[in-house]
């Protein structure tokens, strides 16, 4: 069963500004050509040094991984909304112990796959659109 989380681990969480915050929660309005020039903004400002005072994530480093999975998070629900026929959704599958991180994560690489493995055995005509934080639903912003 799936549960509304009330305190998600989301990529935007790491953006400062609240002006690209409510660009990317506003699917209304979210095209993939508004991600496209948010991303080419991003790296207008990485290559500036701007990121900080136009509202990209700083803190903590890797600035553009995190910015990635934002875009590719709203990219998903663009595309859900493209198609609603379909179950598009993004999960993240949480902190796993794998090589890329050094075996530093907590989690076991079979409990990091539990969100994927959710999605990918849902219903026909089952959500779509959603932002799965492990194995929890989760608001994107």
């Amino acid at each position: 069963m799936l549960l509304k989380k009330t305190n998600p681990s989301t990529w935007i969480q790491f953006f400062s500004g609240e002006e690209l915050k409510k660009e990317l929660n506003n699917i209304d309005n979210l095209s993939e050509q508004k991600l496209d020039e948010l991303s080419e903004l991003f790296l207008k400002d990485f290559k500036n040094g701007q990121l900080e005072p136009h509202g990209w994530p700083v803190e903590g480093g890797y600035p553009a991984y995190k910015v990635s999975k934002a875009l590719a998070n709203a990219y998903s629900r663009i595309i859900a909304k493209k198609h609603p026929t379909l179950c598009i959704n993004c999960v993240h599958p949480g902190y796993v112990n794998t090589d890329m991180n050094f075996h530093t994560g907590v989690l076991t690489v079979e409990e990091g796959t539990r969100g994927a493995l959710i999605l990918a055995l849902l219903p026909k005509g089952g959500m779509t659109g959603a932002y799965l934080d492990c194995t929890e639903v989760a608001s994107f912003v």
